[in-house]
């Protein structure tokens, strides 16, 4: 964790160092980078270096933030479980825009759906898409779960 919201990204090279991309805490200078990309233009978002004081880091909370956890999970086994993280997690938070469930909700939806995905490892593109499909359907199901109660 990043109180400070300075640091947007980190890359550690194999030789230890890291790479830093530190900026305005404002959403709209990424938008401006994904909406631009490749190309760099220029804007008033502008950061103050002599402005900085300190840069604090932490653990994060993985009680506090259940759906970090998961995707640490599901990172770990790979396979399946990252397609049905992703899947799960769009039609979780569909629901949420919607109003359908809470926000808490979108961790139970997603927990349940990586519960119930089998540890595979896709060998074809075929084989994510089907795994994406199943993802989607098993969340579709832990949803209507919710919104039953």
């Amino acid at each position: 964790m990043h109180p400070q919201s300075t640091i947007h990204s980190m890359v550690e090279f194999n030789d230890g160092s890291i790479l830093a991309q530190l900026s305005v805490t404002d959403m709209r200078l990424p938008i401006l980078y994904a909406l631009t990309y490749p190309e760099r233009v220029p804007s008033d978002l502008r950061f103050n270096v002599l402005d900085l004081k300190r840069l604090d880091f932490s653990p994060p909370d993985l009680a506090k933030f259940p759906c970090l956890r998961l995707a640490y999970e599901a990172a770990e086994a790979g396979g399946a479980k990252t397609v049905a993280l992703n899947a799960a997690d769009e039609i979780a938070v569909a629901a949420f825009l919607k109003r359908e469930i809470g926000f808490a909700d979108i961790a139970r939806v997603v927990g349940q759906t990586l519960n119930e995905t089998a540890d595979r490892h896709p060998a074809s593109i075929e084989e994510v898409l089907a795994m994406d499909a199943e993802g989607r359907e098993v969340a579709r199901h832990a949803l209507g779960h919710q919104l039953a109660r």
